[in-house]
């Protein structure tokens, strides 16, 4: 049940959100990174699922959608800082967190848009603990296909592949700081310190902790 706080007073619908991409300038079989904040847009009858339908249906199969799925959650535990995890905790940390699994972990940084998408039917991820991406269309297998470990978002990472096809990046209620395409500038410039960054992954059917560059 909804609050009965507030009234709404206006609602976005999939025929709105349809016609706002194509004014956009959004149009079947364009490759389409997006980035999003639900609660910025106003109220979405149908919520995260009319937003991704609205996305898929503007680019169409023939096309190809993309979204981040990140989660800081299989990470280095001594980098955390929202919260901090005293020192003392960072070894039961690392020996603790689930192995990466492209189909059951949990995708908590990105927002309720990406994370339906990430469950559809015909989406592929891409495997990587802490920098995954979900794509649907005609380049989602080429670009989820083989994500290297070290430099997640580098040249050799989905970023990589869609700067070569090219890419359009579509920002819904989110700002520049949050448009993940700009780490592969980053990477490319050398401007940014390397860390030594670790997550839990499945080999070989065991969960092993690995460490990787970053």
């Amino acid at each position: 049940m909804r609050s009965q706080s507030s009234v709404v007073t206006k609602i976005i619908t999939k025929p709105d959100l349809l016609k706002q991409l194509q004014d956009l300038g959004i149009q079947e079989g364009m490759v389409l990174e997006v980035h999003s904040s639900l609660k910025s847009v106003g109220y979405v009858v149908g919520g995260a699922q009319t937003v991704v339908d609205a996305l898929m249906e503007a680019v169409g199969y023939n096309g190809t959608l993309v979204m981040p799925i990140q989660s800081s959650e299989n990470t280095e535990p001594s980098y955390w800082v929202n919260p901090p995890v005293e020192r003392s905790l960072w070894n039961e940390v690392r020996d603790n967190i689930p192995a990466f699994k492209t189909d059951d972990s949990e995708f908590t940084d990105m927002g309720a848009v990406a994370v339906n998408f990430s469950h559809r039917k015909g989406v592929y991820r891409s495997y990587h603990p802490n920098c995954a991406f979900a794509a649907y269309g005609k380049y989602g297998k080429l670009i989820t296909h083989e994500q290297s470990l070290d430099y997640a978002l580098g040249e050799d990472s989905p970023l990589g592949k869609m700067y070569e096809l090219p890419t359009y990046i579509l920002l819904i209620g989110v700002d520049y700081d949050r448009a993940t395409g700009m780490h592969l500038g980053e990477y490319l410039s050398n401007s940014r310190e390397t860390l030594l960054q670790g997550g839990a992954v499945e080999e070989n059917g065991h969960r092993k902790w690995v460490k990787y560059l970053d």
